[in-house]
């Protein structure tokens, strides 16, 4: 198998049919051998039935239905996992990724001598609001990595099989990809591609799912948090001593009673200091408590024209 595109399927149900001939298409100008795998997260559109009829016409077409959503990484990883071609395409449903760009993705990575290539959208189709969040948060969490992410790079991407294996070892709960495959080490480069609009309807993640899935990688990708906390609890430590002091001189030299308004305040200030300590220190144990269950990160209820493995 030279080739395999994995699409994670949730929405977007207009644009199988179309996503599958422009895949159909590119990869048999590309390569001999491919196969192409669309992972039914369980859309409520009911994708699986152009699944299945497309899996009937071409057998290159792997379909795999997860038995419930489980969420676009988690799909992602089923894809994968079930994936065997010396290279790995990863792609959006929605036809904002071009599959005609796969083919500059495959020679810059063959060129270059490349393990991955992810694509870097030039001019996003996206809202303002959706690319501002986006930024944010890896300026944020570039700071909680210690590593330098791009916002303008996507899922959208080509990878060598050994770069697919070792992300595929990595069974965390609260999961990336193009984090992930960054951290692994190879040898990995970007390319400008061109974002088309989505063909249908709207992206499901919304403000609360971003903010959530933001939350789960910080948590679980570093501790930068954890030693934020300590920090401002020094500090706040620092500004008591300092204002005890003041308050002191304040009584015996200006004779001047601060009365009990500060007292309430300082209270407040550093109640609400340990209550957001014990807050984030929480929220760490909580994704300790999810990982040592050690669930599997999807279960697949039904695979077409693919052995289960």
């Amino acid at each position: 198998m030279d080739i395999s595109v994995v699409v994670p399927v949730y929405g977007c149900r207009a644009a199988l049919e179309e996503l599958y001939s422009r895949l159909t298409k590119t990869l048999n100008l590309l390569v001999k051998e491919y196969e192409i795998i669309l992972v039914n997260d369980n859309c409520p559109q009911n994708s699986w039935e152009i699944i299945e009829k497309i899996c009937a016409e071409d057998s290159h077409v792997v379909g795999i239905e997860l038995a419930r959503n489980f969420g676009q990484i988690q799909a992602i990883t089923a894809g994968l996992d079930y994936s065997s071609g010396d290279w790995v395409v990863v792609m959006d449903c929605d036809l904002q990724d071009r599959p005609e760009e796969i083919a500059n993705l495959y020679n810059k990575a063959i060129e270059g001598g490349y393990d991955a290539v992810f694509a870097r959208r030039k001019n996003r189709k996206d809202s303002p609001l959706k690319v501002f969040v986006s930024k944010l948060f890896y300026k944020i969490y570039s700071w909680a990595s210690g590593g330098n992410y791009d916002p303008a790079v996507c899922n959208f991407s080509i990878s060598k099989r050994i770069v697919i294996d070792n992300y595929c070892k990595m069974r965390e709960l609260h999961r990336a990809f193009v984090i992930y495959v960054k951290w692994l080490g190879f040898k990995i480069t970007t390319l400008d591609v061109e974002h088309d609009p989505r063909k249908e309807g709207k992206s499901s993640y919304n403000m609360k799912k971003r903010i959530k899935m933001a939350i789960e990688i910080l948590t679980s990708q570093s501790d930068k948090l954890l030693r934020l906390t300590i920090n401002v609890g020094f500090f706040m430590v620092l500004c008591s001593i300092v204002a005890i002091i003041a308050i002191i001189i304040q009584y015996f030299v200006v004779h001047v009673n601060p009365g009990w308004s500060s007292i309430i305040a300082t209270i407040c200030l550093v109640g609400g200091m340990i209550i957001s300590s014990i807050g984030v220190v929480g929220v760490y144990i909580g994704n300790i408590f999810m990982q040592v269950k050690e669930r599997p990160l999807y279960v697949v209820r039904t695979v077409l024209n693919k052995t289960e493995e």
